[in-house]
């Protein structure tokens, strides 16, 4: 065996949701530019036409938010590591700057705060860290659970030894 990376016991990673795939936001553009050129053909029709300029502008604008929505929401994620030696969350913002914390897997605890809506923290002594940003209340609530069975088999691992059966 080698002195490689400590074995992982528990690993979790969050993504903010994205409702639409490629083929679904392809439609919403494509009857977005369908509303559009109708309303375009409907104000040229009247006699307004230097509308045309300023409905392009604005579809030219909602095909680039979408765009630039998409690539931000990808590569934001969390990343919630337990392994032997620690408890490491990475988080990773829409820009790609990264944050990591590590904690003493023996003194964690995780801690779900409840209200409208629920929030998941870290703690370590005074040290505190937010958790699953990403998440919904229910799956906040199954990240707690699952975590807590974690850092509880870490805690108290249980050998199977066959001579003492």
């Amino acid at each position: 065996m080698s002195d490689s990376a400590p074995s992982l016991l528990f690993e979790a990673v969050t993504s903010p949701p994205q409702s639409l795939n490629r083929q679904g936001q392809r439609l919403v553009l494509g009857l977005l530019g369908a509303g559009i050129g109708i309303s375009t053909l409907l104000f040229t029709i009247i006699g307004a036409w230097p509308v045309i300029g300023f409905m392009g502008m604005e579809a030219g604008l909602v095909v680039m938010l979408f765009a630039l929505h998409r690539r931000h929401a990808a590569r934001a994620q969390e990343r919630i590591a337990l392994t032997e030696a620690s408890l490491c969350v990475r988080h990773t913002d829409a820009h790609g700057r990264v944050t990591e914390a590590a904690f003493a897997p023996y003194w964690a605890r995780v801690r779900l705060e409840a209200g409208p809506s629920p929030r998941l923290f870290i703690q370590e002594r005074r040290r505190r860290l937010e958790i699953g940003r990403f998440l919904g209340g229910e799956d906040k609530r199954d990240l707690a659970e699952a975590l807590n069975a974690a850092l509880g088999r870490y805690r108290d691992p249980r050998f199977d030894n066959p001579q003492l059966r």
